[in-house]
């Protein structure tokens, strides 16, 4: 069996995409103020809208938290709470969060284990660093203030980021994998849901609404 970063990797390289009406990975992570949370618990009590986000210096995930930031109240209203998972420490994810995340629970994963169990790899050049679309995102990123910058130590700059809905019988709603790093899953979708049914409404159920 492969160990450390080998087996991080490894791992990675096999990791398997989740589908809708799948179960959604359990398991413990950290706040920024060290309490230690089980995703399941947050999502006991509402749909949870789940942002995995890339390293600290990635500035598509700085816009990506601004536009759910500004989306929160309707977000909310929708039915969902908000969680973003980070590669940081948990002392680096207070201080991320505080200024790019205001409002937003966020959860340290240094060792990356909610990546691999959501099935997010690691990109290759093109999806993070060469496609005409990540071109045009880091430009309109500058102008918002946001560089291209280093990832802190620990964290991979070739991570993928996630959105996923999950329901509160802990079944994936909505797995949205990016193609690319600027490939940001569209508002109305995490607004108004798949064939604008709420959140809350099982896949097992008729996806019609009479409303």
């Amino acid at each position: 069996m492969a160990t450390g970063d080998d087996g991080i990797i490894a791992s990675m390289k096999k990791s398997i995409r989740l589908r809708f009406n799948d179960p959604a990975p359990d398991l413990e992570l950290t706040t920024a103020g060290g309490e230690r949370v089980h995703l399941s618990a947050l999502w006991a009590k509402r749909p949870l809208l789940l942002l995995l986000t890339r390293h600290f210096g990635c500035p598509q995930c700085k816009v990506m938290l601004d536009e759910i930031v500004k989306l929160q109240p309707q977000l909310e209203q929708s039915g969902l709470s908000l969680l973003a998972i980070t590669q940081g420490k948990s002392e680096e994810v207070a201080t991320f969060c505080q200024q790019y995340a205001p409002g937003i629970l966020c959860l340290a994963d240094p060792q990356r284990q909610a990546y691999r169990l959501y099935g997010l790899e690691r990109g290759g050049l093109w999806q993070t660093f060469f496609s005409p679309r990540v071109w045009v995102s880091n430009s309109r990123a500058k102008k918002k203030g946001y560089n291209v910058e280093s990832p802190p130590a620990g964290q991979d700059a070739m991570q993928m980021s996630g959105v996923f809905i999950i329901g509160t019988d802990g079944i994936i709603r909505l797995p949205y994998y990016y193609d690319n790093i600027a490939d940001h899953p569209p508002a109305h979708l995490l607004l108004s849901g798949v064939l604008s049914t709420g959140w809350d409404t099982s896949f097992d159920a008729p996806l019609a609404s009479d409303r």
